[in-house]
């Protein structure tokens, strides 16, 4: 079971080796985010982990990209 933001990051990049990490601006200008493909993925990716068990759902509700 995965307890850290850090494990399910790390968990993500290797499940998806493909996905597209370079960053782009945010929609107010003043960051910078993932794309949108990839924060698709990774919603995707953390619910299946919080379906399945492998985390909580409290940290499934904090983890972020």
């Amino acid at each position: 079971m995965m307890t850290t933001q850090k494990q399910i990051r790390a968990a993500f990049w290797q499940a998806h080796p493909n996905a597209d990490r370079r960053k782009i601006k945010d929609y107010s200008g003043t960051g910078r985010m993932h794309t949108t493909d990839t924060r698709c993925a990774f919603v995707d990716f953390v619910d299946s982990l919080r379906r399945n068990g492998q985390i909580s759902e409290a940290l499934a509700d904090r983890v972020t990209l």
